[in-house]
């Protein structure tokens, strides 16, 4: 008798393999809900080893730095920088680099604590983690890297100069009140000591920087160890976005600085503000 052919309603799994499994409807959202949490978790991490090692957003209310960053401490308006965190361990500071660090002490003003319910304390973690908002803004300034360790910065030249290691300046990056020429409102002679900067604004008629902090803890210096890193690009508001450059060809003539010895004097000399 002839073999009867199996019914093509059958279902036939191949040798060494396994007949697939149908899941419910909510076995199948249960599967994407899990897949979108793990995505979600390596973004988390991702992102947060992004901001701890390589590059994290700041947000410092200051008119220090303008015109180079624009900010209204009044209004809580400023440009948000991407900052650089392999500066400077991994790659070195240079004259003329924009620097966020932490404030050496005494230098910001004194603040109110800004009172938050948990619910805004946890969501502005979770910014912060995406590099979105940083909490610890106001404990930092910025400012612009003027004299590197063993450095000597004076000012001024009889035409209003900053010199480097006996070589004149030229600035474009600062602002000055109409009609003035001179670089600094008070004159200053510093030889910057070991693991040390000498740091200015751009504002340089407002700006309370290495000049006016001379009687506070580290002398008017900020330390290399307090530096969170380079700032090289404004991300927002899209209408400010740029690099920022630490204009080389400002102190491509500047020379190497003298060693630094015991009987170096580091003690800053700044004339008084009129």
């Amino acid at each position: 008798m002839p073999t009867e052919s199996p019914s093509t309603d059958a279902v036939v799994t191949p040798p060494g393999k396994k007949p697939k499994v149908q899941r419910s409807p909510g076995m199948a959202f249960v599967m994407f809900l899990r897949d979108v949490l793990v995505i979600l978790a390596i973004a988390v991490v991702v992102s947060f080893l992004v901001k701890t090692f390589l590059v994290r957003s700041f947000y410092i209310p200051s008119a220090s730095m303008e015109n180079t960053l624009i900010g209204n401490p009044n209004q809580n308006l400023a440009d948000k920088v991407i900052v650089n965190e392999l500066v400077p361990d991994i790659v070195p500071l240079a004259h003329g680099d924009v620097i966020v660090f932490k404030d050496p002490g005494g230098w910001l003003p004194g603040r109110a604590p800004v009172e938050q319910s948990p619910a805004q304390q946890g969501w502005e973690w979770v910014l912060s983690l995406f590099g979105l908002a940083s909490p610890d803004n106001d404990g930092h300034l910025i400012k612009r890297v003027i004299g590197l360790p063993g450095d000597t910065v004076v000012c001024c030249t009889p035409t209003g100069q900053l010199t480097v290691n006996g070589t004149p300046l030229v600035e474009p990056y600062i602002k000055l009140p109409d009609g003035v020429t001179k670089a600094s409102e008070v004159d200053f002679n510093v030889t910057v000591p070991a693991k040390s900067l000498w740091v200015m604004g751009d504002n340089r008629y407002n700006s309370l920087d290495s000049r006016f902090n001379v009687d506070k803890p580290g002398h008017g210096f900020a330390a290399v160890s307090d530096v969170v890193g380079r700032a090289f690009v404004v991300s927002w508001p899209i209408s400010n976005w740029k690099w920022l450059s630490n204009y080389p060809e400002t102190f491509a003539l500047v020379p190497a600085p003298e060693p630094l010895t015991p009987d170096t004097n580091t003690t800053p000399t700044v004339a008084p503000r009129q």
